[in-house]
Parts: structure tokens; sequence; C-alpha cells
């Protein structure tokens, strides 16, 4: 029995029938109100308990995930910290073995210079004036009367020029010792200024590790909050990974393009090397050489930051002694140094290879071949770029590194961001299915309006009839739930 057979089963005529139909549906519908009721709201707390369980769930691991990137963050935090500190701790290391190892001798020669010079100084002091006595005797002398006696008149004469013969001697004299002593001190000039320099020399020494005292203090107190796992340190570690991720990413993006660039410079002439109608797959051989020369390239370069120490990705190369941590960084960079000669042969070679197919095609089409002038330019330009940009690209570890160690925490940042939005989701998906449960009540009622309304109908009657005189009466129950809603 179809459909349309089912629907006339009660008469022949299709209003008749559906009419029927729906008498019987309300008519069910009002017998089985309560087990409908139970159901409907049954169904929906079920699914609003397991949304619930659900957020819960998702609430948890959120926290959890939240916690172990806080771990992780401050661990590598501390980690940069450290290696932070240590180099800090070198560096004040060198400035003593370099500037201050020497300090007790420079120290003792200082203080043998200043003492020979302040001798020196002592010694070249004014001997002081005439002396008073000779020049009393001198004005005594003068006060003598001569009364006209020409023999006293020649022996005080005489006694006169001989003190100031002597005193002119003693002051030339005078002169000539305070001559030397200032042409001594005059000699020590440079000496002195040599010395001032060396002080201040050790003057700026001195400062250079007071700063460098400043900013161990200072990273010291950054390391202490991130061992104690302070908010405000974990924010701004989380601040710094963020800034390290885009830049790093920035700068990988930039890589990336050098890359296609070198890429075009080599494709050319390897098609004429290896083949231009070879192919692997759904790629030419010529293009995936190509490809090959530069993944190796940026593979030499990690190779030659990891032997210098700049990066620390492999833990092997970083372990390994010194000499042969030279070795790997002398063996790196020759073959770095042979990869980008031979992108700069290429290079060259692809800008013959164009030059020859410009020619071909001014042959073909009847022109005469012209010769460019100064063509040596873009040759010279191209073999410089293909040179340069293996180098260029080995230092694409750098920022890698970076990213590398960045992408942890953002990917953690993520993860624990859309947990938390799942988690919302789920609970408001929750809180939709209870309040559906009571919508479909509503609605099931609104089907079987017309038997209830009967009902209560009924019962209002009966409780008028039963209800003693004066009693109020108790409003419809349809009117109480309109007024509870």
């Amino acid at each position: 029995m179809n459909m349309q057979e089912l629907m006339m089963v009660w008469s022949d005529s299709a209003a008749l029938s559906l009419a029927v139909w729906m008498v019987l549906i309300v008519f069910m519908g009002y017998l089985g109100r309560a087990p409908a009721h139970r159901l409907i709201l049954s169904t929906s707390r079920m699914i609003y308990g397991a949304m619930r369980l659900w957020a819960r769930s998702l609430r948890q691991m959120e926290q959890r995930l939240s916690r172990r990137n806080k771990e992780v963050i401050l661990s590598i935090g501390k980690e940069s910290l450290e290696q932070a500190i240590e180099r800090e701790f070198q560096r004040v290391n060198t400035v003593l073995e370099r500037d201050l190892a020497d300090y007790p001798a420079l120290h003792r020669q200082i203080s043998d210079e200043i003492k020979r010079i302040s001798e020196d100084y002592r010694n070249s002091a004014e001997a002081g004036e005439l002396a008073p006595s000779w020049l009393a005797a001198i004005e005594t002398i003068n006060a003598i009367p001569r009364n006209g006696d020409a023999t006293m008149s020649k022996i005080l004469d005489n006694i006169q020029e001989t003190i100031e013969t002597a005193h002119r001697e003693t002051m030339n004299e005078y002169a000539k010792v305070s001559q030397a002593r200032h042409k001594i001190l005059k000699e020590m000039s440079p000496s002195w200024r040599k010395l001032e320099q060396t002080l201040g020399q050790v003057k700026t020494s001195v400062d250079g590790l007071a700063e460098r005292s400043k900013n161990i203090d200072e990273k010291m107190a950054t390391y202490e909050q991130v061992r104690n796992g302070e908010d405000s340190a974990t924010r701004m570690l989380t601040s710094s990974s963020l800034t390290q991720f885009f830049i790093a990413g920035l700068v990988l993006v930039i890589a990336v393009l050098g890359a296609v660039i070198n890429f075009q410079l080599i494709a050319l002439p390897m098609s004429e090397m290896v083949g231009g109608t070879s192919q692997l797959g759904s790629w030419r051989t010529a293009d995936v050489a190509a490809l090959v020369i530069i993944m190796v390239e940026i593979a030499m370069g990690l190779f030659l930051m990891e032997s210098l120490r700049i990066t620390r990705l492999f833990p092997v190369i970083s372990a390994m002694d010194d000499k042969m941590r030279r070795r790997m960084t002398v063996i790196t960079f020759t073959i770095l140094f042979i990869l980008a000669s031979v992108e700069a042969s290429l290079a060259y070679m692809r800008d013959l290879l164009a030059m020859d197919r410009e020619a071909i095609t001014q042959s073909l089409s009847g022109l005469g071949v012209v010769e460019a002038q100064f063509r040596w330019i873009p040759s010279l330009g191209q073999m410089v770029m293909g040179f340069i940009l293996p180098f260029t690209l080995a230092f694409v570890a750098i920022p890698l590194e970076s990213f590398v160690h960045a992408l942890r925490t953002v990917i953690g940042l993520s993860t624990t961001a859309l947990l938390r939005a799942l988690a919302a989701v789920v609970r408001f998906v929750g809180y939709v299915a209870l309040q559906a449960g009571r919508v479909g009540v509503s609605l099931y009622d609104l089907i079987i309006l017309l038997p209830l309304g009967i009902e209560q109908i009924v019962a209002d009657r009966k409780a008028r009839k039963d209800a003693p005189a004066g009693e109020e009466i108790e409003e419809p129950v349809l009117l109480k739930e309109e007024k509870l809603s």
C-alpha cells in the first residue's frame, strides 16, 4: 500500500480522509502527551548533560595544555636566559683576560713612573729667592759713610762688587739647574700623556665591566622570575616568542623568494646539462637537479652555522670537540664555496644560452644579428648573484631556529584558544538543546491544543461544581502556564 492509498483509506474525499487522519493524530498525541513530554525533555536534558560533560572535558584539556604550554615557555626562556648569562660571563672573562690580566704589572709601572715624575718635579722646585742676609749685607755696605775717603770707598766698592758677583753667579747657577729640571719635565710629558691614556683605557675597561655587571644583574633578576614561574615572566616570554615567530616567518618568506630567484638562475642551464626532455615523474629532471643543489646549499649553511655554534638545532654537532668542529666548519664552508662557484658558472651559462636564443630568433626573423653593447654587465650581475645567493641562504639557519622554537609556543597557544572556543560552542549547543526540549513540549501541546482545551473546560466546570460556596476557584492550568511564560 502506497502513501496515496493510505491517505484515502477512510474516504474517497481527500479532504475528509485528511481530516480523519488529523483527528486520529491529535487524539493519539493527546493520549500519549505525558510520555511524549518525558521523552522530549529527557532527550534535551541528555543532550545538555552530554554537552556539559564534553565542555568540561575540553575545559580540563585546555587547562592541562595551558599548564604544559607555561612549562614549555618557561623552560625555553630559562634555557635562553642561561645562554645569555653564560655569554655575558664569557664577555666579562674576555675583558678581564684581554684588558686587565696585566693590570698588576701595569699598576706597578704606573706607580714607578708617577714616583719618578714626582721626584723630578720635586727636584726641579725653585731654590728660593736670594738669601736675606746677602741683601742686608749689601744694604749695610751701601749705608756706610764714605767721608771722601778713597781707600774706604774702594774697599767698600770691592766688597759690594764681590757680593753682587757671587749673587749673579748663584742666580745663573739657579737658572741653569731650573732649565735642566724643566727640560727633564718636558721630556717626561710624553710619558705622562701615555700614563694618562693607559689610565683612561683602564677606566674604560672598568666601566665596561660595570655595564656588564648591570646587564648580568638584570638578566639574573629575570631568570629568578622565570624560575619562580611568575605570570609576568610568562607573559613576557610569550610575547617574545610571538614576536620571534612573526619576524622569523617574515625572514623565511624573504629567504624563500631568494631561493626562487636562485632556482630561476640555474634551472635553464641545468636543462642543458641533464637534458631538457628528461623527467622524474611529473617533474623535469633539470628542475629537480636545481632544487637539489639549492637544498644542499641550505643544508651546508645549517651545518656551517651549527659548527660555528651560532645555532643549536643539532645537539650532536654542538657536542663535538673543538678540533672536530673546526674541521667540519672548514669542510662545510669549502663545499658551500664550491657550490657557489658552480652556481656562478651556471648563471653565466644561462646568459650565454639567452644570447644564443636571441641570435637564433633574430636570424629566423630575417633580421641581422645585432650585437648588444655592454652585454657583459648583465652577465657579471648574474654571476655575482649566483655566487652571493648560496651564502645568503646559508644564514637561513638563524631565523629557522627562532621559527622552530617559537612555533611550539604558537601551536600551544592556538590549540588552547581552539579548545576554549570549542568548549564555549559545545556549552552553547547544550543550552540550545535544553531550550529546544522546552520549545518541543510547547509545540507538542500546541498540536493537541483542542483536546487540551476541552479537558481544561471540563476540569474547570467540575471544579466549580465541586467547590464549596465562597471558595475561590483555582485558575486553569493553561492560564497559569501563560502567566509563568
